[in-house]
């Protein structure tokens, strides 16, 4: 018994040691799943070809208004290829609690936001989403969201380009440079 528990022991240790790398092999943003608010899965793939703005969102949050900026944001250039993803997430001051059902409604009734959703996700510390640590390694350790509203501009190639602290508006005249940048021609 002693021996089959040492292999098994062995077996989840090399087990847990490799989960870091399962996007290791990630070249670029489009190598990686989120599964939509509405509980749908879906691929950065889906947004090949498209410049894509990542923020990491919440709902009871002093940059919650930047809701309403991103939601002209993506009115303004989506004909033109750019989506805004909203990654809600709790990481920071508990500041978003709800559901995805919940965090849903609070987007849709407050700042009529359309742009796509992701279920509610960790986006800070070892547990953070691969999208968010493969991001941190592409754009460098300032990159990592320190609060809400962390922004990550991807290219329609999927390479991760620039990033935008919680502070930077998406009205910003850098941000809307950055993203005219990045829209395909």
């Amino acid at each position: 018994m002693h021996f089959r528990t040492s292999h098994l022991a062995r077996a989840i240790l090399i087990g847990l040691l490799l989960m870091p790398l399962e996007h290791a092999k990630a070249t670029n943003a489009h190598d990686f799943d989120f599964v939509s608010i509405e509980g749908e899965p879906f691929s950065l793939k889906d947004y090949a070809g498209k410049a894509v703005l990542v923020v990491n969102t919440a709902s009871f949050c002093g940059f919650t208004k930047q809701y309403k900026s991103l939601q002209t944001l993506w009115e303004r250039y989506r004909e033109r290829g750019l989506v805004v993803l909203g990654v809600p997430s709790n990481d920071f001051g508990a500041q978003e609690p709800g559901t995805a059902a919940e965090i849903k409604k609070f987007c849709a009734v407050n700042f009529a936001v359309d742009f796509p959703m992701t279920e509610k996700q960790t986006v800070s510390g070892k547990d953070a989403h691969p999208f968010y640590r493969w991001a941190a390694k592409e754009l460098g350790t300032l990159s990592k969201p320190r609060w809400n509203f962390y922004k990550i501009l991807v290219s329609a190639d999927g390479e991760a380009i620039d990033w935008f602290a919680s502070t930077t508006a998406p009205s910003s005249t850098k941000l809307i440079k950055a993203v005219e940048a990045a829209l395909p021609r």
